[in-house]
């Protein structure tokens, strides 16, 4: 006992301790700031669809075969199926009774647009949520899951808001350009549109990007992470991930929290550095550029899907009825934000 109170009579042992318990707890409050989650995550059985949920199925489903069988590969390289796709965006809006907005703009030689509708608020309007998907693909992709399964859902919470009176604003964007060689360029759509945001002044106070939602597995060691995160997280792929920077934590955990008391479905969530590969491969990313806050909804992409961004991305590859549940999740979570409860 003697030596061991003598041991603490040493400086340098002092400070070592003193510098021990500091580093515990700033990974303390790191941990605190980027993983832990408020709720928990979904682990039961997952319900049967019900007659409303087996509708939204058939809807989801048809939109990606439009996008990925009948219109197919969407980028620079495929203008006129751009073009298709866009064409399909703005009647299906259109037939929903939306005023549709086109924002065009040019970028190698080529004319693109992003597509936008709004469903104003009622006491809060300048407040403004904006719920987006790409609508382009990779390189000869049919791009079933990245990203039609995003358009899809994305125009079917367009479909579910028409005629409703949130709070807040509520904006549905479909974006050009996500994928290469515009990513991360001033010609991603989701830029230029967040930078015009930006220039008129406006309170975005969340942007939730719908990307890559549809792929789903219950098998073991389905599911990678670029490290550490790989120490943290379940190995198996059948869990959808909320995902944010440092910024938007709050956003983030406002969201999950809602997702995970309305949903009968696994969720994860971290606001995470974007230095680490993948937190900021989508339009979230071009909000968090100008100042906006932001969240990733996905599947993890390439961390889980075997078919990312290859020929194979087709429609049978994808799980309506767990996209289905995620996308009627995201429904009552947006109702809880915007002030339109389901």
């Amino acid at each position: 006992m003697h030596l061991k109170f003598r041991l603490f009579e040493s400086p340098t042992a002092f400070r070592l301790l003193l510098l021990a318990l500091l580093m515990a707890m700033i990974g303390f409050i790191a941990w605190l700031m980027m993983i832990w989650m408020p709720g928990t995550s979904y682990a039961g059985e997952l319900p049967v669809l019900n007659p409303l949920q087996a509708e939204l199925r058939n809807g989801l489903r048809r939109n990606v075969e439009m996008l990925a069988t009948t219109i197919g590969p969407r980028n620079v390289q495929h203008p006129e199926n751009m073009q298709k796709a866009s064409q399909f965006l703005f009647k299906e809006l259109e037939d929903m009774g939306y005023v549709v907005e086109r924002q065009a703009y040019k970028a190698l030689d080529q004319t693109f647009e992003n597509l936008i509708v709004e469903v104003p608020g009622k006491s809060r309007p300048k407040d403004v949520i904006v719920v987006g998907a790409h609508y382009d693909s990779a390189y000869k992709s049919p791009a079933a899951n990245d990203n039609g399964s995003g358009v899809a859902a994305t125009l079917e919470l367009a479909r579910s808001y028409m005629g409703r009176k949130p709070s807040r604003t509520v904006r549905f964007a479909f974006f050009a350009n996500e994928e290469p060689p515009f990513n991360w360029t001033k010609d991603m759509g989701s830029l230029v549109y967040a930078k015009s945001l930006k220039a008129r002044e406006e309170n975005i106070v969340g942007m939730f990007s719908l990307e890559t939602i549809g792929y789903y597995s219950d098998q073991p060691n389905t599911q990678r992470y670029p490290q550490p995160l790989d120490k943290l997280y379940p190995t198996t792929g059948n869990f959808v991930a909320f995902v944010s920077n440092i910024a938007s934590r709050e956003l983030l955990r406002g969201s999950i929290r809602s997702f995970r008391h309305h949903a009968q479905f696994p969720s994860e969530g971290a606001a995470l550095p974007n230095s680490l590969p993948g937190v900021g491969w989508s339009d979230h990313w071009s909000f968090w550029q100008v100042g906006y806050p932001g969240v990733m909804i996905t599947d993890t992409a390439t961390f889980r899907y075997p078919y990312y961004h290859t020929e194979q991305d087709t429609p049978d590859k994808l799980d309506y009825d767990r996209l289905t549940l995620v996308v009627s999740g995201v429904e009552k979570m947006l109702g809880d934000l915007v002030g339109a409860p389901v």
